[in-house]
């Protein structure tokens, strides 16, 4: 039995899934808690992973692996491979104010046509232009810029700081994949290629692609962006390690989506993405045009506010998931008039960064624990459902939706889903998705040919549209 692994990097911890590379049948798994905060030291992920992999039996027995990993984390190397500063996540909004900026100099649809997405705070772009602005010092030390797959990628094939690895500080062996480096905003999926001017305007240095040219102190190495089934190398012990992806591309391979599906993934964030044949572009910004990591595109929405929302109702009412989803279920559609606009850690779709959360509706007769544990679901998933309009503005047409994410198999989540969205709603099977995704580029570089595995369904709920949720909805948020 040939077994390949995939790695799921998130947020919140590091995922390891070891399957059979013919069926794709679950041998083992481990994982490693990562650190909160928005602000993390990629030493913290390296050790995960090594957790993670140790918890998931190891990779001896392994003959490939692909690491999928959270989008846009900015990781500065310095030119002896070393970090320089604690790697700014997708959710930090700090760079905000550099964002606006960068749109102001380029202009959003000339930034959508380049690379097919229009800066926001979670861009790599804008927070190299923070780290620029707000520590000068950092940015003229930078000799290497990376993700957070690629720079674990890069760790695991052996390469690193002098004296913490095998083979040093070889920043030109530095590689990614289309997914995650349209997630940059000077990669553009539809070129295929860096855009070095939008790099250079965003860090105020030039930069060049790994491999590509001489090798210039002031000139900083962007990781070589490799193909859908290309191999980025081997460990030093000769496990093969593919190209990664980011984690919503990753779970997209993991999934099987094919065109027609569109995947609301409910995490630490929220989004709605598909797969589609051609390249993407929306110069309001709303839909980020990346590629995915077969070789096509993944229009995207994302929301700051997802599982979040409900674990904080929850708290209000010290009840567990469970408890908020039966709270949630005695209520009827609509919340008895309330409305949760979600916006607790400011917002990404609609780009309000600086937006807190706010309640609407209520009366003596509505405030309920019922009414407003049913809000914070409808609102969660209203602002998903702005989302699915938005890629369906840019030419998708679905004819499913799949549900995933921890929250998805909350039996509140689901059915108030189908009340929603009017498409019919699928839950697969818990899983460990993205990580999936990793296993099957692991399979993929490893035999040539892209493994079609099954995925099990849940649930299959049709569609079962209750107008006054997003009515109310779309009358109290901004």
């Amino acid at each position: 039995m040939t077994l390949v692994a995939g790695v799921d990097s998130s947020t919140q911890s590091c995922k390891v899934v070891v399957r059979d590379a013919e069926t794709g049948r679950l041998v083992r798994s481990g994982r490693a808690a990562h650190p909160d905060g928005t602000e993390v030291d990629p030493a913290a992920w390296w050790s995960a992973l090594q957790e993670a992999l140790v918890d998931a039996g190891g990779l001896d027995d392994v003959d490939a692996i692909s690491i999928a990993g959270q989008q846009h984390g900015m990781v500065v190397l310095d030119a002896d491979g070393r970090v320089i500063r604690d790697a700014l996540l997708w959710n930090d909004t700090r760079s905000a104010q550099a964002a606006r900026d960068l749109i102001a100099e380029v202009g959003a649809e000339a930034y959508a046509e380049r690379v097919g997405v229009v800066p926001v705070a979670s861009f790599t772009a804008t927070k190299l232009r923070w780290l620029r602005d707000a520590e000068p010092a950092n940015a003229a030390r930078v000799a290497a810029v990376a993700l957070p797959h690629d720079w674990l990628t890069w760790r695991l094939r052996g390469y690193g700081p002098a004296g913490e690895s095998e083979l040093g500080p070889d920043l030109e062996a530095l590689t990614t994949d289309r997914s995650d480096a349209s997630g940059t905003a000077y990669w553009g999926a539809a070129t295929g290629e860096y855009d070095l001017d939008l790099f250079e305007r965003a860090l105020g240095r030039p930069g060049r692609e790994a491999g590509n040219g001489a090798a210039d102190a002031d000139t900083v190495v962007l990781p070589r962006v490799l193909g859908p089934a290309e191999a980025a190398g081997r460990t030093p012990s000769g496990v093969l390690v593919g190209p990664g992806a980011g984690d919503n591309a990753g779970a997209a391979l993991g999934l099987g989506a094919a065109e027609g599906d569109v995947v609301v993934s409910i995490g630490t964030s929220g989004t709605v993405f598909a797969v589609t044949d051609g390249p993407v572009s929306d110069a309001s910004g709303t839909v980020a045009g990346f590629a995915d990591a077969s070789g096509v595109s993944l229009p995207l929405i994302a929301t700051l506010n997802a599982a979040r929302v409900l674990g904080s109702v929850a708290g209000l009412f010290s009840v567990d998931h469970d408890g908020l989803a039966e709270l949630a279920l005695s209520a009827e559609p609509g919340s008895g008039g309330v409305v949760l606009v979600p916006y607790f850690e400011g917002e990404r779709t609609p780009n309000l960064p600086d937006a807190k959360a706010s309640i609407h509706g209520l009366t003596l007769a509505s405030t309920t624990p019922a009414n407003l544990a049913r809000a914070a679901i409808e609102g969660m998933l209203c602002g998903l459902a702005d989302g699915l309009d938005a890629v369906r503005s840019v030419g998708v047409k679905e004819r499913r939706i799949l549900l995933i994410g921890g929250a998805a198999q909350n039996p509140a989540v689901a059915q108030v889903a189908a009340q929603v969205f009017d498409a019919p709603v699928e839950v697969p099977a818990p899983g460990e998705y993205v990580a999936d995704g990793g296993a099957v580029q692991a399979a993929w570089a490893l035999t040539g040919t892209r493994p079609a595995w099954t995925v099990e369904t849940l649930t299959t709920l049709p569609v079962d549209t209750r107008p006054v949720i997003r009515t109310q909805y779309a009358a109290a948020r901004p």
